[in-house]
């Protein structure tokens, strides 16, 4: 018990660190714990990037897969880490769920019951959204989501 006093007592990057050591030694219970702390976070990101609760939870449990199959170099950031995973992940997605909508597209109509001109007015305003955040530098456009998501500026800095 006293341990866990100790290591609550620290700074949030060194009790990280330590989990961290003991995730590379197959300490599940110290996956459990940077799972919990961080999940809100990732999940933020996650959301903000892919706009669904279904595909923001898929991408946050895939981050954490990874995280559990091979923890980031010792002295990384672990938020840092764990956010430009589930970035490059939803941007894998994303890219995965238009080449499907194209395809699918082709092979299928509209449906009557939507509004052609609403839905039109919709699917410009997230490409204007998109390619606005496209045209930004890849490092400037990650940056944008990553503080949207409510890292700290010190956070988003931290380098890899």
């Amino acid at each position: 018990m006293t341990g866990r006093l100790a290591i609550s007592k620290r700074p949030m990057s060194e009790r990280d660190e330590l989990l961290l050591e003991r995730l590379r030694g197959g300490d599940a219970a110290a996956f459990e714990l940077l799972f919990t702390q961080h999940y809100g976070q990732v999940y933020r990101v996650a959301y903000n990037l892919v706009g669904t609760r279904e595909a923001a939870e898929d991408l946050a449990q895939e981050t954490f897969l990874a995280l559990y199959r091979e923890p980031p170099p010792a002295g990384a950031p672990l938020l840092a880490w764990l956010c430009r995973v589930a970035l490059n992940r939803g941007y894998n997605s994303l890219r995965g769920q238009r080449r499907a909508e194209r395809r699918d597209a082709l092979l299928a109509e509209p449906p009557a019951e939507v509004d052609p001109q609403s839905e039109l007015l919709r699917a410009e305003e997230r490409e204007q959204v998109r390619a606005a955040i496209a045209e930004l530098p890849a490092r400037q456009g990650q940056i944008l989501l990553l503080r949207y998501a409510g890292l700290a500026y010190a956070e988003i800095a931290a380098p890899l």
